[in-house]
Order: structure tokens, then sequence, then C-alpha cells
């Protein structure tokens, strides 16, 4: 299988019609299909340095295309924050990176394209025409990853801290290194737009490369194409289609969204294809890939390693095979995530809910107390429906999961029960999961239920009961996908809908009883031809149904939006890098959407270290509203103040610039 990653290919010369294609669409307007164009060439014209140098390895795909792009832009960025100096430098680097892995990939001989990695992404790009439809307004977390990506894209003499929402804040540990807001920032400089319009509009042009990695990612897992396909209809169902109003992908202009759903999947492209062929070039890819991963988004590393350990522990019990390079592999992996975790470490130790003091635990705990079983401040565990939320899809994947027993000599099947039962042991065991959410913050540990391999485990579940079934698992499929719409169509940031804590407890223990029961049937009884696809897609088509029905915005209006008036005050008249003080839902808003900072913002979108103290601004800005004491905003070296005059009538002693209806902008002379 590793030779399906090095055949020669002349991939790269799609890319490189990007170039051409963005200059046509520069002709066109900003908006619409312009738009549409713009980013979709700026998006493949930034991928291609990535691909020339993986082309230059004699290493092929989306994956390893993804994994090297992202590695060029680490070290253009560092010269862009070591100089200070603009993004733009970052582009001049990345040029160079192209041009010197031209004369290397261009004296291969040119080979067949991968007509179905290419089919499969201009599906993802058909798809990602669809999710322009749902992608209404920035909001929540959106509006913190835009207010960094703007700052990458407006300012001069960058440096790491220059994304901060706060002039005297400090890092967030989880974006310490702004990798994937780098690259939207020079999106959004290629395309000639707002950077508004990337952090709406990015994941139509992003769609097509998930769409393409998570189909090598069940080539490598599985080794056919047939059960590729399948996992790619039980991913975009599952993230896209159960939740309604285009589900995660709609969000793939965020970085934890575009680590969960396009470099996890490259990752386990290649992890996979190490273990079956093990080799510098896949392992040197791997090691980009773990570095990338963690940068983008820090804890999705954390996690992704957890299923990846589960296998290599499952897979030598169960086969003694790849005794050497599943270990290498992981390593490979692990290191730069090491490395990169060494670099943070301060920034972590700074976290007030990294290692908590019994306050914070407990308020921690009540935050999340929904999603939780609760012993006692040090006993505690995720709440088994967690798992369950993800609607049909992730319901019939957990009961499916112990199947992977009776293919126990198939890598999927150690994936499968490997995986999830690590999943289990941390997220279920009340004397485990405090511990590892301590160590990442119980906002963050929850997430790793959704590291549970869903989507390989539904595909190797139906071609279990293919195997056993033949033609009669289509038939199942249907009736099993309808009724469990039906029954349980999925929480999806609530239990409410979500299947019964049973259907988790049948997973885990089904998991631990595979173990032991793959020691003695020890086959491959799975389907490996065309009817584990149908069956994946008959049993998809009840959630389609609902997904495409709910095909709307998930946010069509935002109630605290900046005013025209005001946002052009801001952006034309407040200086770059200005200190601007408000309310905390309005300097949200500000920091997102003019290239200032600002003194305060919810607590939720800041992190909590002692350098942003974000509930004492919090309790700062409150008080300066109730008593209108000018001295709360001249204590944050605030020169400037934003007013939302429906919401707070408080005297300002500063001159008026601007006002209108709703907000009142004022400047501290002097």
């Amino acid at each position: 299988m590793g030779a399906w990653a090095r055949r020669r290919t002349s991939g790269p010369a799609v890319l490189v019609l990007a170039l051409p294609l963005l200059g046509v669409a520069r002709l066109l307007s900003a908006h619409g299909f312009g738009l549409w164009l713009r980013l979709v060439a700026a998006t493949l014209l930034l991928f291609l340095p990535g691909a020339l140098v993986a082309r230059a390895l004699r290493l092929r795909g989306a994956s390893v295309s993804v994994a090297w792009t992202l590695a060029a832009l680490v070290p253009a960025l560092m010269v862009v924050f070591l100089v200070h100096t603009t993004i733009w430098i970052a582009l001049i680097v990345l040029g160079a990176v192209a041009l010197g892995a031209s004369p290397f990939a261009l004296r291969l001989v040119s080979g067949p394209l991968a007509w179905d990695t290419l089919a499969v992404a201009l599906i993802g790009l058909l798809f990602g025409i669809a999710l322009w439809h749902v992608a209404g307004v920035v909001h929540g977390d959106a509006l913190f990853h835009l207010g960094r990506v703007r700052k990458l894209d407006a300012f001069g003499s960058l440096h790491v801290r220059s994304v901060d929402e706060f002039a005297d804040g400090g890092l967030h540990p989880g974006y310490a290194f702004p990798l994937w807001h780098g690259f939207l920032a020079l999106v959004a400089k290629l395309a000639g737009v707002d950077p508004t319009q990337v952090m709406l509009h990015e994941p139509s042009a992003v769609a097509p490369v998930a769409f393409a990695v998570v189909y090598e990612a069940g080539v490598a897992v599985f080794r056919t194409a047939w059960a590729a396909v399948a996992v790619l209809v039980a991913a975009v169902a599952l993230g896209a289609l159960a939740p309604g109003h285009g589900g995660t992908f709609a969000l793939l202009g965020q970085p934890g969204t575009v680590d969960r759903q396009v470099l996890v999947p490259a990752t386990l492209t290649v992890f996979f294809l190490t273990v079956r062929d093990p080799g510098m070039r896949l392992a040197l890819t791997l090691a980009a890939l773990g570095g990338a991963v963690f940068l983008v988004h820090a804890s999705t590393a954390v996690f992704l390693a957890l299923p990846l350990l589960g296998f290599l522990a499952v897979r030598l019990v169960w086969t003694r095979r790849d005794l050497v390079s599943a270990p290498v592999a992981l390593g490979a992996f692990i290191a730069p995530v090491v490395l990169a975790y060494a670099w943070i470490a301060p920034i972590v130790s700074e976290t007030v809910t990294h290692s908590p003091t019994a306050a914070t635990t407990r308020r921690t705990i009540a935050r999340y107390a929904d999603e939780l079983t609760v012993h006692s401040a040090h006993r505690y565990a995720l709440r088994p429906e967690v798992f369950a939320r993800g609607g049909a899809v992730a319901i019939a994947a957990l009961v499916a999961l112990p199947l992977g027993a009776f293919a126990s000599r198939r890598r999927w099947a150690a994936l499968v029960v490997g995986g999830s039962l690590v999943v289990f042991v941390i997220e279920l065991v009340p004397w485990v999961f405090p511990r590892f959410a301590d160590a990442v913050s119980l906002s963050q540990a929850r997430r790793a239920a959704g590291f549970v391999p869903f989507a390989f485990a539904l595909t190797g579940g139906a071609a279990v009961v293919a195997c056993v079934t033949r033609f009669f698992v289509l038939p199942i499929a249907l009736a099993a996908g309808i009724a469990l719409q039906l029954a349980y169509p999925g929480g999806f940031g609530t239990l409410a809908g979500s299947g019964p804590s049973l259907v988790t407890w049948i997973a885990a223990g089904g998991a631990a009883v595979a173990v032991l029961a793959g020691l003695f049937l020890g086959g491959r009884r799975d389907a490996r031809g065309p009817l584990v696809t149908l069956a994946l897609i008959l049993f998809a088509i009840p959630v389609a149904v609902h997904g495409f029905r709910s095909w709307t915005p998930a946010e069509s209006r935002d109630p605290n939006a900046l005013t025209p008036g005001l946002l052009a005050a801001l952006r034309h008249t407040v200086p770059k890098r200005a200190v601007v003080f408000s309310d905390l839902e309005t300097s949200y808003r500000i920091s997102a959407y003019a290239p200032v900072y600002v003194a305060s913002a919810p607590p939720a979108h800041v992190a909590n270290t002692r350098a942003n103290f974000p509930y004492g601004r919090r309790l700062a800005t409150i008080r300066f509203f109730l008593t209108g004491d000018i001295r709360i905003p001249e204590r944050f070296h605030a020169t400037w103040l934003v007013v939302d005059e429906s919401r707070f009538d408080v005297r300002v002693p500063w001159r008026l610039v601007y006002g209108d209806q709703r907000f009142a902008l004022y400047h501290r002379s002097g």
C-alpha cells in the first residue's frame, strides 16, 4: 500500500492551474461567483508548494500535500515573526519553497493522475457549493478566529503576540502559533477579499480537500476503494448532514474543525501507510502532520494519539504484527508534538484550568454538569449519552463496533476496537477522567469523545454484516437508517435527541470483550466489494433527507452586530493596534471586525490565563458601565471607547468622534 502513495503522478499540474485561475477570478467582482472562484483559486495555490515538495519526495495524494503545505507554512510564518514584517513575506517564502522543490519534482516522469482522489475532490467541490448557502453570519468561536486572521492580514511588524485580543494579555495555549490563521490570512491576501468573507466561505474551498483526505484515509485503513467511499459517506453523514445546517463542515474555516475534518484523516492516511510500508519519506511526512495538528489546535494532537495508541496495543495483542513499524509510526507522529508542547508548556502552566484549584474545579464541573456524571469533585466522568448524541450514524457505529472481533486480522479492526476502548476508558472511568481533565482542561477533555473512529466502525461493521448476510445487508441498512433517524435524530451540543446510555456501554463492554474474542476468532470475515458502499449509502439516505431539509444557516442574524457606520469609523478613524474599551459583546465583535485591541471579551472566548485575567476584566467592564468611572478604561490604556447607548447610559468625558442611533465612539485626547 505504500506504493500507492509513491506512484509517480502529475497531480501538482492541476494545482498549477490555480495561478491563471486566480488571475481570472481577480478580474471578477468579489461577490457571488467571483468571490467563490477567488477563494477556491487562492486556496489551491497555497497548496501548490506542499504538492511540489510531496512530488519531489515521490509521494502523492491530498494527505501528503496537506502535510507539506502546512510544514512549509511554519517556517514561512516564523520568518514573518522573527523579522517583524508583514504576512506578504510568508508568501514569498512559500514561493521560494515551490521554486526550490520544482527541479526535483519536474524531473520525475509524469504518470497518470489519481483519478479516484480527483473524482472525490470534485464531488467535494460540489458539496462546497452547497455549503455556501449555509454560511450565515460569523458568530460564536468564529469571531475569536476572525480577530486573529484580521490582525495577521492588517498589521505590519508582526510577532507571535500580535494576534492576541488584548494588548497586555498573553498567548492562547491552544493557538500559540497561528498556523491556520496564517493560512486564512494568506487566502485573504491572494483573493483580495476581507477576512470576514474568508471566515464565512472558506469551508466551500476546503470541502474538496476534506473529501479527498477522508477518502484516502479509508483506502489506507481498509485497502479497498469501496470501503473508502463508505467511510466518506459515513463521515459526511455524521459531520455535515446529521446536525443540519451543514454541521461541522460549515465551520471548516475554524482551526478546531479543519484539524478534525482534514488533518486527522490525513494523519490516519500517512500513519497506516507508514505502518504497512515504513520508510523515511513517509515518516517525515507523518512528523510534519504531527506538528501541524498540534500547532493548528493543540489538544487535537493529544486526542488523536489515543486511538493510535489503542490500535498499536490491540494490533500487537491480536496478531503480533507491525511490531516495529507501528511504534515507529506512532513515534514519528508524537515526536514533533512533544517538541511543540515543550515550547508552549510555560503558557499552559499559566492557564487556570491546568492543574486547577478545588474552587476552579467545582466551578468548571458546574458549568458542564449536564454532560458529566459527578460523584465528587475528584470522581466524575463523561456521561455515556455524549458518545451517542451524534444521531443515527453514531449510534449504529457504537453498536457495530464490537464486530471488529470477527476481522481481527485486519488493521481497521484494531483501530476501531483498540482506539475506541482507550477513549472509553479515559472518558467513562471516574477516577481516570478527572486526571485527564486536569491535564488538558475539562472543556477540552469532553472533546475526546469525538475521537472514537465512528466512520471506520460503521464501515467495518457493515463489512462484517455484508460478509454474513450478503445482499440482505442492503434492506437491513436502509431499515436501520430510517428507524434510528426517527428515534434518535441527535443532540449536537445538547443531550436532547441523543441515543441511550446503554448504546455506549454496549460499545465499551463489547470492545473489551472483542479484544479477547479476537484472539480466538482470528479471522478476516469482512466483505470487500461494493455491497459495503451501497449499504452505507442506503443507511445514510434518511440522514441526508434530514440534513438537506435543514439546509439553512445556523445563524442568519447577529443581534449584537456593529452598525456599518461604527465599523467604518473603527477601521478608518481609529488607528491600528489602538486599545478600544466597550462592553463584553461589543468588544468581542470590535476585535473581530477591526484591526485593534480591546480591554475585555466574554470569558468563554478567552484563554483563562493569568495574563489575560478574563474574569477580572469582565468585572472591571461591568463596573464601568454601572458607575461610569473613567479611570477603569484608562487603567487598561484604552484611548477609544464605544458605548452601546441602547443598553447603557453613561457620561463619557472624552471627545465624541462618531455617533448613530445605537453606538457612540469617544476618543481620549492627549
